[in-house]
């Protein structure tokens, strides 16, 4: 008995995708190309959200400067709309450079200010990224005390040797580091023991609702006791109302961010802050 004959299997198209696939990578090309239009017109800034002291909730520990840019028509896009689709590319890179050159700007106008400004560690090889911050920390030697450095979970554990030398090196010379959202479930704890960040931000989806979420309560005194050991500071993100923050402080957190004390402004609130514009 002849084998049964099949036809051979026509070679798969890599152009060929789903309508899904096809919409998010159409929608990512547009993401994109507005913010790359953007830059070119250096139509970007900062907002700025308050870390607020847990003992004294009425005075900020420091701001974080967020990187925004504007479309066409002038309107604000938060980084969440934009920032994963940049971040491997040199357009992420360009944009780390912008907001810690505003960021460094800031420092130099305020000698009263602290401020966080975000990094991905991709940038730590950015010749133009180094310059900048060499050349913003020139300009007085209280800039480097007063800067905080944040990197996230999941960008630090992509070249985690290279990013513990990097900070060894910035930390002598003054500048502090915040590992961003803690908990997301990226970090070794081999390497949390020799990063030494000075300040723990734990993610926001352990924060949000709190008070009445016994699941959380545990995790989040799991990682404060982490951060505790490690001597690092501790700051809680995205606490939206008053319940979540009045049991935070009960556990001991020493900040508190979100739009429960503040939500980002593009201008300055330490400026103006009856008249800071929501972004």
């Amino acid at each position: 008995m002849s084998k049964r004959q099949f036809p051979k299997a026509e070679p798969v198209d890599r152009d060929m995708a789903s309508p899904l696939d096809f919409a998010v990578a159409q929608r990512d090309r547009e993401t994109m190309s507005m913010v790359r239009r953007a830059v070119a017109r250096h139509d970007v800034v900062l907002a700025f959200q308050p870390v607020m002291q847990t003992a004294r909730p009425d005075r900020p520990a420091f701001y974080e400067g967020l990187i925004r840019v504007l479309d066409e028509n002038g309107r604000i896009i938060p980084a969440k709309d934009f920032i994963q689709t940049t971040e491997t590319s040199e357009l992420g890179r360009q944009l780390d450079c912008l907001a810690l050159e505003m960021g460094l700007t800031s420092l130099a106008e305020d000698p009263t200010l602290r401020l966080a400004i975000n990094m991905s560690a991709r940038s730590i090889g950015y010749p133009h990224w180094l310059t900048t911050l060499n050349r913003g920390l020139a300009l007085d030697d209280t800039i480097g005390e007063r800067l905080i450095l944040e990197i996230t979970e999941s960008s630090a554990m992509m070249m985690p040797e290279l990013v513990i030398v990097f900070m060894q090196d910035l930390q002598a010379r003054g500048v502090s580091f915040a590992l961003d959202d803690f908990g997301a479930g990226y970090t070794s704890f081999r390497y949390l023991r020799e990063f030494f960040f000075d300040i723990l931000k734990i993610d926001s989806q352990f924060i949000s609702g709190i008070a009445s979420n016994p699941d959380n309560q545990v995790l989040t005194q799991a990682l404060l006791s982490v951060a505790r050991h490690f001597d690092m500071y501790t700051v809680a993100e995205g606490i939206e109302n008053a319940e979540d923050a009045a049991f935070l402080t009960g556990l001991g957190v020493d900040c508190m961010q979100g739009f429960y004390f503040g939500a980002p402004t593009i201008m300055p609130p330490w400026k103006t802050p009856q008249t800071a514009l929501r972004a």
